[in-house]
């Protein structure tokens, strides 16, 4: 019995570290991705209408 619940349990946590890294992993790449799609909107952008932008966001 005791074997089983430490294979059960070593399973669970193995899990769970697995669930963290991924979701963290996966936040951080979502985030670059955004980022860079961002840059690239504001990079197609014309002078008048970044200069719009900046000045409402003051």
């Amino acid at each position: 019995m005791p074997t089983d619940f430490a294979s059960i349990l070593l399973l669970v946590v193995t899990s769970a570290i697995t669930f963290t890294v991924a979701r963290i992993l996966s936040r951080n790449w979502r985030r670059k991705r955004r980022e860079k799609e961002e840059a690239a909107r504001r990079e197609g952008e014309s002078r008048q209408v970044r200069r719009a932008r900046e000045r409402r966001g003051k």
